[in-house]
């Protein structure tokens, strides 16, 4: 693919020569050489040449390094957009894609800064004339005093050395920029802050394992973490707890401290310690329901965290895990039901917990019977757990609910015939296998049974004539 491709907009142009705007807008504002550039690009892309970055600095006698920064510069017009690093691709863009006269600096007015500037630099690399371009916008646009640019370029090769980038220092001026420091007495008052603070940030770099000198984000992060409320211990303490290697690091780990309001040194410390018992907890209760998690992080936020709150201990949750593996509810928001279910219910406490499961594995244990006097071979499902409830809440005991069955086994659907027939016997007042009639008897209540409902509709119609 060529490295110069074109803007869908500029396509559709018939001509094949120069914008006008851009000779009357660009050409007598920008570089030279820049110019060469953008003009040789456009040939060779009007006339369908596949050259290669390498053939058109050749061509230009300019080197590709050289070239790559004059695109860039050219980018910075929106003349047009680098597509790609490596392999290097330009688009050329449409001169409409920036509106009014590109910046027009005056190198003149700063007579003698270039020499200044590179003497902060010494020996350790050249000052590029893109590089320096960059530092005069500074000075016009975002009204930089020369002192105070300078005091910072030099507070950044002060700190990195004299090879440091020019994006880093670029960085910098914006960051002393948007906190209103660019004159020279507002430029030291923050490097004067800097000094204040570095005593802090040397012992939270200590605390982290950072081997390099503070530097300006630094100090912005401390002073962002004193803003919310936290001192040098407590940050320490965040640092030391959450085993952070960075302040990017540090910082998420401040911040989840400020919205679970944890500012203490002890509370951040016993914050830790519950963070990491919910998350052992998390990878527990996944474990034992079967479910792979590969951040526990919203699962505790969401669930286990929750419980928690709810007051239902580790082991406890672990207990209920298991139990909805087996019952079916193998997944967190199955095991999410059934725990608000027991917080509703007031089963929190381990005993009351204990008793619960054992309780409610003997009714699974049971079912199973039911269903094998039935003749039935699946799954317990929470319909056979609602019926047995309702039955005996007809006021069953175990031994009716399972002579029920026996007697249902033959039909389609065994669950909804002894449901048929158990609601027979409780409106005939049978409650012991004693008291069960024979099967012509039993026919007869079946019939009355029926009756008696036809009779209570009719009645109900009745008193409720809305109810058709």
């Amino acid at each position: 693919m060529a490295f110069i491709s074109a803007d869908e907009e500029l396509t559709k142009k018939s001509n094949t020569s120069v914008e006008n705007k851009f000779i009357l807008k660009y050409l007598p504002e920008i570089d030279a050489v820049a110019v060469k550039v953008y003009l040789y690009s456009l040939y060779l892309y009007q006339n369908g040449q596949s050259h290669t970055l390498t053939d058109l600095a050749a061509k230009l006698q300019i080197t590709e390094e050289e070239a790559k920064q004059y695109f860039e510069y050219l980018e910075s017009l929106e003349l047009v957009s680098i597509t790609s690093v490596s392999p290097f691709e330009v688009k050329i863009l449409d001169c409409d894609n920036i509106y009014g006269k590109p910046k027009i600096l005056h190198p003149e007015k700063y007579q003698g800064l270039y020499e200044e500037i590179q003497c902060i630099f010494g020996d350790g690399r050249m000052v590029s004339q893109d590089e320096f371009r960059d530092y005069l916008i500074f000075l016009e646009d975002y009204g930089f005093e020369r002192n105070a640019l300078v005091m910072v370029i030099a507070y950044c090769v002060n700190l990195k050395g004299n090879d440091i980038g020019a994006a880093y220092i670029k960085k910098v001026l914006k960051n002393f920029e948007s906190d209103g420091a660019n004159t020279e007495k507002k430029v030291s008052e923050k490097l004067s802050s800097y000094t204040a603070s570095t005593s802090s940030l040397l012992k939270i770099f200590s605390a982290c394992g950072i081997k390099r000198a503070p530097a300006a984000e630094d100090n912005d992060y401390y002073k962002k973490w004193t803003e919310l409320g936290f001192d040098d211990d407590a940050i320490i303490a965040a640092a030391k707890s959450f085993k952070c290697k960075s302040f990017e690091k540090l910082n998420l780990s401040v911040l989840e401290l400020y919205k679970n309001r944890k500012f203490d040194a002890k509370e951040i410390a016993d914050f830790r310690k519950v963070k990491d018992s919910l998350y052992n907890i998390a990878h527990s209760v996944a474990k034992s329901l079967g479910v792979y998690v590969s951040d526990p992080t919203p699962y505790v936020e969401n669930y286990v965290g929750v419980w928690s709150g709810f007051g239902f201990s580790g082991d406890s949750l672990l207990k209920i895990a298991n139990y909805c593996f087996l019952s079916g509810r193998n997944t967190f928001d199955g095991m999410d039901d059934f725990v608000a279910n027991l917080y509703k219910q007031a089963f929190v406490d381990d005993a009351s917990i204990d008793n619960l499961l054992a309780e409610l594995a003997e009714n699974d244990k049971f079912i199973k019977s039911v269903h094998a006097a039935c003749g039935l071979t699946r799954k317990i499902i929470p319909y056979d757990r609602q019926a047995l409830t309702r039955w005996r809440d007809w006021g069953f005991s175990d031994e009716m609910i399972l002579k029920s069955a026996e007697l249902s086994s033959s039909k389609n659907n065994p669950i909804a015939a002894m449901n048929y027939l158990l609601s027979t016997w409780k409106n005939a007042s049978v409650y012991t296998v004693e008291q069960i009639p024979a099967k012509g008897e039993q026919a007869k209540m079946t019939a009355k049974a029926a009756q008696r409902k036809r009779d209570f509709d009719i009645l109900k119609s009745l008193y409720d004539p809305d109810e058709e």
